[in-house]
Parts: C-alpha cells; sequence; structure tokens
C-alpha cells in the first residue's frame, strides 16, 4: 500500500482519521463536504493553475496515479512540469511546479499554497506545515534519486492591491525553504515510516482517536464515530482550556463538564461556564445588563453583512482574501413600541458592489440612533476598508462607526453579564439563539450559514447556475440574513425583558 503525501498529512493530525479514510471511507466520507469545503477545493485549484502562469510553457501530468509520463518527461530533462507524480513501493507525492534548473542541472520545486504570505516572506505558524510538507516530498524524491536544487513555496502576497488587471508576478510571493526541508527531513522521514505501518494494518485500530485529547475545534472529522460514548457537553467544550488542563481532566476520568471538580483551577471565564453548566440555570447580572441597555437610542437599527472572501481579488482595491460586502439586512425600530420595519440589499451581478452597498446602505439606515451588530469588529472592519476603497463616503461612515453598539456584548468574555447553559461556553449567534429562542433556527433555512451563503453568493455571480435557479438562490440568501438581523430583535427583546 502506498502511503500518499495528503493521508500523511491526514494522519499527522489524527492517526485513527487517516486510517479509517483508507480503510472505511463511508465512515470518512459519511459528513460530506460543505459547499464551503468545495469552495476552499475550487480556490485551491484556481491558485495552482494561476500559479503555472510564474512559469509558462510547462507539461501537465494529467493522470495523478502513474508516474510513468513524470520520468519520461524527466528523462527528456522538460523544462517545466506541472503536476510531476513520483512514486517509490512506500510513497506516493504529487508535486505541484518543478522547473529544470541549467545551472545545477537539476529540478527546482514549488509547492503552490492558497494561504497568503506577507511581502517581507513572515508567513505565520502555517510555514512550519508546509515544510512538512514539502519534506515528504524530499524524501520520495530522495529515494527515487530526482535531481532537486532548491524546495520552494508559492503563495498569495496579502500586500498586493490590484490596480486594473491581475498582476500574476505581484499577486504570488516565491519563498526558498531548502534550508528548512533539509532540517526535517530525517525526522519526517521516521515519521511516515510509522504513519505507513500504522495505515496498513488491516483490523482497525482499537480505542480512541487522538482527538480525545483536542478541544472540540481541533476534532478531525471521524471523532464522532471513533469517540461514540463522549457526552454533548463535554470538558473538550471548555472556553480556551489548554492541553494540559484538558489532558489532566480526561486521565482522571472527568468527561462530562457537570463532572469537573470544583477545584479544578480554572479561570474565571472557564469556571463561569463550568458552574452555569453544572447548576443548568440561567444567571443574569441584571444591573449590568440595565448599563448596557440604557445606552441604546432609537432609532435602533439591527444591521448584518453577508461578504465573500475572494483569495484572488476580482477588482481594483482588493487584496487577496478580502472580504467582498455582498450583502445586508436591516431590521429598524423606531421608536418604543413601534413596528419593526425591514430593509435590504444585495449585489447580485459579477461588479464591483462597493458603491452600490454603500448607497443603499446610506440610504436605508437612520440618520441617527444606535446601530447594532453582532461581533462589532467585523462589520467595522469592513466599513474601514469600504472607505479606503471609496473615500467620497469617509463622512458618512464615520459617523456609523460611532453609532455602532455591539449586542454580542452582554454573552462575551470578561464583560458577559448573561449565562445560559446551553451557550456551550459560546457568544456566536449560532448558540445564543437557539438557547433564548428556541422556535427560531437555521435548520430549515436553504442557507445555513456564513460560509454557505458566500459561496452560494460566489456561484450566483459566477453564472454557475440558471436563471431560475439563481433567482432562487438569490431568495435564499435574502432569507438567511434576514434571519441574522431578526435574531437580534428577538435577542434585544429578551434583553429588554429580564
Amino acid at each position: 500500500m502506498l502511503l500518499s503525501k495528503t493521508n500523511f498529512l491526514t494522519a499527522l493530525g489524527c492517526n485513527k482519521n487517516a486510517w479509517l479514510k483508507v480503510h472505511n471511507p463511508d465512515v470518512y466520507n459519511k459528513q460530506g463536504l460543505s459547499d464551503f469545503d468545495l469552495n476552499i477545493i475550487d480556490t485551491g485549484n484556481q491558485i495552482d493553475e494561476l500559479a503555472r502562469e510564474l512559469f509558462p510553457g510547462g507539461v501537465l501530468v494529467e493522470d495523478r496515479t502513474d508516474a510513468t509520463y513524470t520520468n519520461e518527461l524527466i528523462a527528456n530533462k522538460t523544462s517545466v512540469i506541472y503536476q510531476p507524480v513520483f512514486e517509490t513501493d512506500e510513497y506516493l507525492a504529487v508535486a505541484d511546479i518543478i522547473v529544470w534548473n541549467e545551472a545545477n542541472q537539476a529540478y527546482d520545486l514549488y509547492e503552490v499554497k492558497s494561504s497568503t504570505a506577507t511581502a517581507d516572506g513572515e508567513g505565520g505558524r502555517k510555514t512550519a506545515e508546509y515544510v512538512i510538507d514539502l519534506a515528504f516530498q524530499k524524501v520520495v524524491l530522495d529515494n527515487l534519486g530526482t535531481p532537486i536544487s532548491s524546495y520552494n513555496l508559492v503563495r498569495l502576497n496579502k500586500e498586493y492591491v490590484r490596480s486594473g488587471e491581475l498582476s500574476i508576478a505581484e499577486l504570488f510571493i516565491k519563498e526558498d525553504l531548502t534550508v528548512e526541508v533539509e532540517a526535517v527531513t530525517e525526522d519526517i522521514s521516521g515519521q511516515m515510516a510509522g504513519v505507513r505501518e500504522y495505515i496498513e494494518r488491516d483490523i482497525e485500530p482499537a480505542g480512541p482517536c487522538d482527538c480525545l485529547y483536542k478541544t472540540k475545534i481541533n476534532h478531525c472529522s471521524t471523532a464522532w464515530y471513533s469517540l461514540p460514548d463522549l457526552p454533548k457537553y463535554s470538558v473538550h467544550r471548555i472556553s480556551r482550556i489548554n492541553k494540559t488542563k484538558l489532558g489532566n481532566l480526561i486521565d482522571s476520568g472527568v468527561l462530562a463538564i457537570g463532572d469537573v471538580p470544583t477545584d479544578f483551577e480554572l479561570s474565571a471565564i472557564q469556571r463561569r461556564q463550568v458552574d452555569t453548566a453544572q447548576s443548568g440555570n440561567v444567571t443574569v447580572d441584571s444591573e449590568s445588563l440595565e448599563t448596557f441597555l440604557k445606552q441604546l437610542e432609537y432609532p435602533l437599527a439591527f444591521i448584518d453583512y453577508e461578504t465573500y472572501p475572494s483569495a484572488i481579488p476580482q477588482f481594483t482595491g482588493y487584496r487577496p482574501y478580502q472580504q467582498i460586502p455582498f450583502q445586508f439586512s436591516l431590521h429598524v425600530i423606531d421608536e418604543p413600541g413601534a413596528e419593526v420595519r425591514h430593509m435590504d440589499f444585495i449585489h447580485d451581478d459579477k461588479t464591483n458592489p462597493d458603491v452600490a452597498f454603500l448607497k443603499a446602505l446610506q440610504a436605508n439606515l437612520p440618520s441617527s440612533g444606535s446601530i447594532l451588530v453582532w461581533s462589532q469588529r467585523f462589520e467595522k472592519g469592513i466599513n474601514d476598508q469600504l472607505v479606503l476603497r471609496v473615500p467620497e463616503y469617509d463622512t458618512f461612515i464615520t459617523g456609523v462607526q460611532d453609532r455602532i453598539v455591539d449586542l454580542i456584548e452582554p454573552f462575551d468574555g470578561n464583560k458577559a453579564v448573561y449565562f445560559h447553559p446551553e451557550f456551550y461556553g459560546k457568544s456566536s449567534i449560532k448558540f445564543v439563539l437557539p438557547a433564548l429562542v428556541p422556535s427560531m433556527s437555521y435548520k430549515n433555512l436553504v442557507v445555513q450559514d456564513g460560509g454557505m451563503a458566500a459561496d452560494t453568493w460566489n456561484r450566483v455571480v459566477s453564472g454557475e447556475f440558471t436563471t431560475e435557479d439563481a433567482h432562487a438562490k438569490i431568495e435564499a440568501l435574502r432569507e438567511y440574513c434576514t434571519q441574522d438581523t431578526l435574531a437580534m430583535v428577538k435577542i434585544w427583546e429578551i434583553l429588554q425583558n429580564n
């Protein structure tokens, strides 16, 4: 059995997850890929193809399971090869691009990633992960005796701002990681052998998967299968719990948050979460809540933005992954006891929506009163970016920014004043809403979360749907965004009645 680079990297996250991927694909694929996941895959493919323009005139190896054609191309010293396949008796690796270096009489290898890097080459924590990726390829290529003179990473330059036509040369940054790769190759070679031995087992490894000692957000895609006895509200959900504390709880047999000892050392926020879960009671700091509510001024405007983080800047003024604001929903209460009014905006073609978005925002937002959002850093950030691209709206946006109040505040972090066991220690509206307003749900909507909304809009404006289906998707987007702001209204009403 050949160990592929993809399966090796999966195993580094969770060994049993990788075993199930190979031996029990029905379990591995049961949850399927979301539209958002598919968008990530599509984005990666687009970036791969664009990066080839850095090294034009190459030959593409289309069959990624057969190394024969690659061997022929290398034997002929083909100058540029896209997606070359390398295979030993034990391992399989597909590189992104190799380029013949005449001076060194060897190939330079380029691994293309759809993440961003800063102009000075600082790539953050993920750089180490890419070094592992390249080291896997080096082990395979060393075993084959393929001459490679350098191992390089190609990533998006987040400092690049599009101006007119897309500049491929400026869009990407190339980093030579040869030294870093050579430093870890021996260690990675040993890990590869260990993973291969694990995955080659015919019988499913007994016991839980590696994720037992990881927080909930870091659980693998098959943790539901490998950790079947994990309580719904397990200690893995404790907010920002570190590896040591989590491990101590697990090793002492504490899995349910309800069983956490009263003398177990936790931060103030964590202890509050545990105490709330164990008591099962809703607790409210009424005085602090009243202080929060008193700052609100009518008319009240509840607003939510939807955006698309395009990896490839689609319009002038945009950087890689800079959010494109394409939609908002707005609910307004003009005075105490007044009926709730609703307005919305959605940009439904593949042109820059900035000006249209700002015009609609200015036309529909009340000129005074509080503007309520959920997690103000996002909406305020979008507003700041809009003004940089459309400076004539500076005065309007400055006024908007000054009136924003964050409705998440009573539920979030050190400022939280409202505690509910069914928040599971979270302040996302997707957790707060079902706890406070169980009659409202996203589950029956066609579009159910922000990632799906972004992907749906991109597919609509990219022309992937028929006219009829596109109209239906637009209506689904309206319904989803409307639910977000209506949810804020309902949560505010509950806060008012406490």
